[in-house]
């Protein structure tokens, strides 16, 4: 059974396009677990379908079978591609191929094959192709690259990315607010990961460190999916997901020169599995951050602990003692999450530009958690994964940190955290805003409400 939860504006996105006339070449791709399937199914549920899961070797007689079972005068169709699609574009609304990267890795010649069936024998029909592929670096330089011989030919490219925070509420509506923040450290809005969690959060991580049912495997089961050999892009990930974030650190630390950890970063980011960042002013040197949340936990809680899980001497507790610092940086993505909305929404000035910002000053490093700046207006923002916070004193130390960039502008201080000692919405004349978990709370039960 399929559970589809949330998704509704790629899934209004999507039957937008499938009920368009014409003939039509739809790309979904994203990491696995994500839930492209489930969003191709919900949206193809009223449609003619064919839909097939594409395996390792002998795809095009399990085609065959799938269309026979489809309509069993397919038996007398000939065995390739072209007069397989034939066949169907006359009986189905929609072919799905799921796993397409498994086609390309049996058959590199099926991107060449699929052009030419495009272009000879569906490009006048109103039937729709839509290729599914959990390789993301597969799918961007192989299938959408423009070297690719399917290149202009599609009508839809979708990435289908983890469920923001905000739209928590749509598989949590009963869970605290500071658990939501727990379980968005773990599962980083993949809902395979999100759906297991049928208990409180802890208790769902310790059943799993002591069953061990797959959180174990799962790090190293996402990257053989994009890379053959793992082993070095392992040591990458170790040095980011310990707090090394300069390419000289992870350098160091992977033990390899410049120029050949290069392309094992590049490799990374196109798999959407690492990110680099910039100060937002462009002043300061790149660092590089795992962009899936859950590899990043695998990393600094799972990977280092393999053997000591396996005979059962780190438990939940072990992670929890460590927990609050972790998610320091989990609560800041949360924050991001939260000033777009309130851009959205017009409570805060929109800006151009939104990120962190890093410099090294006469009395050291210096770091502002986000900085947006926009038309004579910056908005500036501190994030506490505290309680009890005094939003006054943040804000001063806020305050005295933007003065050293010298931007000539009205500036708004922004303060979230997990709670207030008191509310301060000024700080020496100028807007101060704060946001706890209340509010945001408040702010994923609106979408939730939408959603339904």
């Amino acid at each position: 059974m399929v559970i589809f939860l949330d998704r509704q504006v790629e899934l209004a996105l999507l039957r937008r396009e499938l009920k368009r006339r014409g003939f039509g070449l739809l790309v979904i791709y994203g990491r696995r677990r994500v839930g492209k399937t489930a969003l191709v199914l919900k949206a193809t549920e009223d449609m003619r379908r064919l839909y097939y899961l594409a395996v390792e070797r002998g795809n095009l007689p399990r085609l065959k079978r799938a269309a026979m079972a489809l309509d069993p005068q397919a038996r007398y169709v000939e065995e390739d591609w072209e007069a397989l699609f034939a066949f169907l574009a006359q009986r189905v609304d929609v072919v799905v191929i799921d796993e397409f990267p498994n086609l390309i890795a049996e058959d590199k010649a099926v991107l060449s094959t699929l052009q030419a069936v495009v272009d000879q024998m569906l490009s006048g029909t109103n039937m729709k192709l839509v290729l599914v592929g959990s390789s993301v670096s597969v799918m961007t330089s192989r299938v959408l690259s423009y070297k690719s011989p399917l290149y202009g030919r599609k009508t839809l490219a979708m990435h289908v990315k983890p469920v923001p925070f905000l739209e928590y509420r749509c598989f949590f509506p009963e869970r605290p607010a500071e658990e939501l923040v727990e379980i968005h450290g773990f599962a980083g809005g993949v809902p395979h990961y999100m759906l297991k969690i049928g208990k409180p959060f802890w208790q769902f991580l310790d059943a799993e460190l002591r069953e061990k049912t797959f959180i174990l495997d799962e790090g190293d089961f996402l990257l053989r999916y994009e890379f053959e050999d793992v082993s070095t892009y392992k040591l990458i990930l170790e040095a980011v997901a310990a707090g090394r974030g300069t390419l000289g650190e992870i350098r160091d630390y992977a033990r390899l020169k410049a120029t050949d950890i290069t392309p094992y970063l590049r490799n990374l980011a196109q798999a959407g599995l690492i990110e680099k960042t910039k100060p937002v002013l462009g002043r300061g040197r790149y660092r590089y951050r795992i962009a899936d949340r859950f590899l990043n936990f695998w990393f600094r809680f799972i990977n280092p602990n393999r053997s000591a899980i396996e005979e059962g001497l780190y438990t939940a507790d072990d992670v929890k003692r460590e927990y609050p610092q972790y998610l320091g940086p989990v609560f800041e993505d949360v924050a991001r999450e939260v000033v777009i909305e309130e851009m959205r929404a017009g409570r805060l000035p929109r800006t151009a530009r939104l990120g962190p910002q890093w410099w090294t000053s006469k009395s050291g490093p210096q770091e502002i958690d986000l900085l947006a700046l926009g038309r004579g207006v910056a908005v500036a923002v501190e994030v506490k994964w505290s309680d009890g916070v005094d939003p006054e004193e943040v804000a001063e130390s806020l305050a005295a940190k933007v003065a050293q960039l010298g931007l000539e502008t009205k500036t708004i201080y922004v303060v979230v955290a997990k709670s207030f000692a008191k509310k301060v919405d000024k700080l020496r004349g100028d807007p101060l805003k704060t946001y706890d978990l209340t509010y945001i709370d408040q702010l994923m039960k609106a979408r939730a409400q939408t959603a339904a």
